[in-house]
């Protein structure tokens, strides 16, 4: 049974007894039960608050001494549903969904850490996660150290005794690097720190960060797991005692997910599966056609065999992911000219999405950062990041192919 905070676990009988049932089907028939309206799909609960039997349930039930909801910041059955069906894929023990994955990210943070405190964190972060660590963080006397995507080896030098969190993306975001979670996971445990892992890229289809030692593991629901660009969504799942924590903040706090996005987003994972098995067939046959062409210099994508860490993305990941990154001859300009000439993929800064979606880092989602930190992460003038759609294979080519001229 899933831990699920304050709030009626749901999910059936026939739910519970799924634990040998595939990853696919469990996606479709994990659910709420079904009211005395008999639907087949799960319904939208567009509540604010529940109501109460009487004035000892109401009591009983806002000193958790009973499941029954109380209001939909806390929690709500789409929210729950959708968190138990992460909760279920990640094999975590439980969870809280968020209305976007930098409040995900925040909010994890923010419960675990007090004043003084430091986190040892992947250099090749999210723009806005570094923005938290060296612009917000700071203000609460929080600290941040630095490790190189290839050079974990530097990491535990780096653990100070007021250290309490590792913290890394696999693969990172934009540049596409791969990190050991095991190794993560064991320094982790030797040295009795919470390891946190941003799965996002991967999804728990993909990759599960929790079996090689992470304490906890955070998603952007509103990339593949959406998949569609249509919601914005968060979800943090994991150790149930820090998931606690976490779980106390944001019902005090308030970036709970809304009922409707939760309810779209666990629609959303029922097609997760088959989904990202063609979003990973597209991106290997996008990354070996970059790899040839004349005008890149550079290509990443994990299950290629030219990437830096492919025996570990081998280990780790069961396929490469949808996203793939590039480096165009000519810097800045060219990587601009390039989205210029774009014609039937989309210029934007989401990605996950059927669409395949073209964006150049350096001058959109991490060009708040400095050069030097941009180039600290891996992120150089002439990156592209592909986020690789469900088109067909070869209309994608075409379209990189003319605007790469």
């Amino acid at each position: 049974m899933h831990l699920t905070f304050g709030l009626i676990n749901v999910l059936t009988q026939k739910t519970r007894k799924m634990s040998t049932q595939k990853f696919e089907t469990k996606a479709i028939r994990q659910q709420l039960n079904r009211t005395p309206y008999g639907e087949h799909s799960s319904p939208l609960f567009l509540t604010s608050s529940f109501v109460f039997e009487d004035a000892e349930h109401m009591r009983a039930s806002f000193a958790e001494e009973n499941d029954q909801n109380l209001y939909s910041r806390f929690s709500n059955p789409n929210t729950t549903e959708f968190i138990d069906k992460v909760v279920t894929m990640e094999g975590a023990q439980a969870g809280f969904a968020f209305a976007s994955g930098m409040g995900a990210v925040f909010s994890t943070f923010a419960a675990l850490l007090n004043s003084g405190d430091h986190i040892v964190s992947c250099q090749s972060v999210f723009g806005s996660t570094h923005a938290l660590f060296t612009k917000f963080f700071p203000k609460w006397n929080i600290e941040t150290s630095y490790f190189k995507v290839d050079q974990l080896e530097t990491l535990e030098s780096l653990i100070q005794p007021n250290t309490k969190i590792i913290y890394a993306e696999s693969p990172t975001n934009p540049a596409v690097d791969i990190l050991d979670l095991e190794v993560l996971g064991k320094l982790a445990k030797k040295h009795n720190l919470i390891l946190i892992i941003d799965n996002c890229f991967a999804t728990p289809y993909l990759q599960n960060p929790i079996k090689f030692g992470a304490d906890l593991v955070i998603h952007s629901a509103t990339k593949l797991m959406d998949g569609q660009g249509r919601v914005l969504g968060g979800v943090t799942v994991g150790n149930a005692e820090l998931m606690h924590q976490i779980y106390l903040f944001s019902r005090n706090t308030g970036p709970a997910l809304s009922p409707f996005n939760a309810w779209v987003l666990s629609k959303s994972l029922e097609t997760l599966g088959v989904r990202v098995d063609r979003h990973c067939k597209n991106a290997l046959k996008v990354a070996k056609f970059l790899e040839k062409h004349p005008k890149v210099s550079v290509v990443k994508y994990p299950f290629l065999k030219s990437h830096p860490q492919y025996e570990i993305a081998k280990k780790q990941m069961r396929k490469g992911g949808n996203v793939v990154s590039f480096e165009i001859k000519g810097g800045i300009k060219a990587g601009q000219t390039f989205l210029n000439n774009i014609k039937l993929c989309s210029l934007s800064a989401n990605l996950g999405d059927s669409r395949t979606i073209v964006t150049h880092p350096s001058s959109t989602t991490h060009s708040k950062l400095s050069k030097e930190d941009r180039l600290e992460a891996s992120i150089t003038d002439g990156l592209i990041r592909v986020s690789v759609g469900l088109e067909h294979h070869k209309d994608i080519i075409n379209d990189l192919n003319q605007a790469l001229g």
